[in-house]
């Protein structure tokens, strides 16, 4: 029997605040190597005002991330050998481009404004026009474009930012000839193709610009320009058909292939979202349900298409017809805040040793100061997780909401507000911490309880992601307070992983995405049990969150127009 010749492929998986590629052996898996590069410009928060929830990425950051971390895993094989490559990026995360399919903001007259950078999946600033989405979707007297992606539109997608920015900025909607989702300009700018050719993804389509193939495409122009006459003749110069992140999308140009130390042979596949290939390389089945756990999380579970039929899952983020593996539906939920919860709180304890003390040192010199804020962060977070372990959650009365970032799931509404409740004078920062940890694992509870409501069975639970990987804390308590075994994937780098795995087929590899999986699947390192004693402690908490969440809601109910659809008739749900 002939040997097989070498192949190689990366996973380019592009998250919040670094991008990551990792070289995947595509015969056997292995994980040959790996590199990351931290955003440079996102780090020194530019063209970001986090108290307007405008958050915003140069594509500078993107494409210098790109070169560097490439060229750094292409060194450890011959360059003929690495025959695929597809990335993975945050979404919805659009950006505007002229017809050539240039970023706005990568050219000089719109270099530094904020509105001609890609739009980061976490920015909130089209909060009113996500609200005008969803009345006009149910009032306008057609169909309601919204009823794939859980029948609620939200402020972090597709239309709703575009609306935003074509109204606030003029030079802008005028210079915009299309806009792109980031993993398709990405795949754009590495393969030279046209616009009018470009394969663009299924899962972004799908999942966040009301893509459906049984009205055509896109919603249709009447539609459109009834959400904002600004929109006028933007449909034609978007695209019709979508693709699968397991089909080729194009070869590297000369140019990119130079800068990467690659070849023009090499394979781009379809553009795919990070949750979406994480949760492939998650080794994802029937009714698993994926958490992709990092700044927020993303849920994700794939179910055979017939057995769903036509029921429609209410207050998700989209089921899209092979969004996640071709020729299964996939489901998509979440958590706008997660990991970034915590981080929230870590920031708040540390500004009064970084303005009142280290701002003002004389003893320390720059690069000290820089070290010793660091050492700090990374101490501080290890010692409030091992103090709030110790935390006897029976005894605490601090309870918390976890929608700092507004709610994602079930039912966006970005304009919800995080709380704190039960504080007293022997209140400690341990005892917040903990509270705020279970409230993050609260809300994956009902995040479960609306699949299995509207008749989607959760029969695993797999974690990957940073959260899954680094704290055990956490995950200990995400398995009590749900009550289910949780699988924590092998790999450190799930989503390029799974970006790997696509690229793989799109190469030839293999025949489709479940081989593939299957072959360069890392398997699971450890599982993370309920603690029986935990188990009716948390669901007693998980009621009181309940009630409080309840509150917040209702004290808020003016700013928050965004309401759930009707309940639909108990006979019309399926039951696969």
């Amino acid at each position: 029997m002939q040997a097989q010749s070498p192949a190689y492929v990366i996973g380019l998986d592009y998250g919040t605040d670094s991008v990551r590629a990792l070289l995947v052996d595509a015969r056997t898996g292995a994980e040959v190597a790996q590199a990351v590069h931290y955003y440079p410009r996102w780090k020194q928060g530019q063209y970001c005002n986090a108290a307007q929830n405008r958050f915003r990425q140069h594509p500078l950051d993107h494409l210098e991330g790109l070169e560097a971390t490439v060229r750094e895993v292409a060194l450890r094989v011959p360059a003929t050998q690495i025959v695929g490559l597809a990335i993975d990026t945050t979404g919805s995360t659009p950006g505007p481009v002229n017809a050539q399919g240039v970023l706005l903001g990568l050219l000089p007259e719109f270099a530094e404004n904020p509105n001609a950078q890609f739009i980061l999946w976490k920015d909130h600033t089209a909060l009113a026009e996500a609200a005008e989405i969803n009345h006009k979707a149910r009032t306008w007297g057609g169909e309601d474009y919204t009823k794939y992606e859980g029948g609620i539109y939200s402020s972090e997608w597709f239309w709703a930012k575009i609306m935003h920015v074509v109204r606030e900025d003029a030079a802008v909607a005028q210079a915009a000839y299309s806009w792109m989702e980031h993993c398709d300009w990405l795949t754009l700018t590495l393969t030279g193709q046209d616009l009018a050719s470009f394969k663009r993804s299924r899962c972004a389509a799908g999942h966040k610009a009301m893509w459906h193939a049984s009205w055509g495409g896109l919603p249709p122009e009447e539609f459109l320009t009834y959400l904002e006459p600004k929109l006028a003749g933007l449909r034609q110069r978007l695209f019709t058909e979508t693709y699968t992140a397991d089909e080729v999308a194009g070869h590297l140009t000369a140019e990119w292939a130079a800068r990467l130390g690659l070849t023009t042979s090499t394979v781009v596949a379809v553009g795919a979202f990070d949750a979406h290939a994480g949760a492939v390389a998650g080794e994802i089945e029937s009714y698993s349900l994926v958490k992709v756990m990092g700044t927020s999380t993303c849920d994700i579970v794939v179910a055979p298409t017939a057995e769903v039929g036509d029921h429609l899952v209410a207050g998700i983020c989209g089921q899209v017809d092979g969004s996640v593996i071709p020729g299964m539906l996939g489901l998509e939920a979440g958590q706008s805040a997660f990991g970034d919860l915590l981080a929230w709180f870590r920031q708040l304890l540390e500004w009064p040793l970084q303005a009142a003390t280290l701002a003002h040192s004389q003893v320390l010199s720059a690069e000290q100061l820089a070290l010793f804020q660091q050492e700090v962060s990374d101490n501080l977070l290890r010692q409030l997780t091992q103090a709030a372990a110790e935390v006897d959650p029976a005894e605490s009365t601090v309870l918390a909401l976890d929608w700092v970032n507004g709610r994602r799931t079930p039912d966006a509404n970005q304009a919800l507000k995080g709380a704190l409740t039960g504080l007293t004078m022997g209140t400690s920062a341990p005892q917040i911490f903990r509270a705020l940890v279970e409230a993050i694992c609260y809300g994956s509870k009902q995040i479960v309880e609306r699949f299995e409501q509207e008749g989607i069975p959760i029969k695993q639970v797999i974690g990957i992601g940073g959260v899954a990987k680094k704290s055990a804390f956490v995950m200990q308590t995400l398995a009590d307070v749900l009550d289910r075994p949780i699988k924590i994937a092998v790999s450190e780098q799930a989503p390029a992983l799974g970006a790997a795995m696509y690229a793989a087929v799109a190469a030839g590899i293999y025949p489709d995405v479940l081989t593939s999986q299957k072959a360069l699947g890392s398997g699971f390192a450890e599982t993370y049990t309920p603690t029986p004693a935990r188990v009716a402690d948390y669901a007693a908490r998980y009621a009181q969150y309940q009630a409080l969440g309840q509150f917040v809601e209702a004290a808020t109910a003016g700013q928050t127009p965004i309401k759930r659809p009707a309940e639909p008739a108990e006979a019309s749900r399926a039951q696969p």
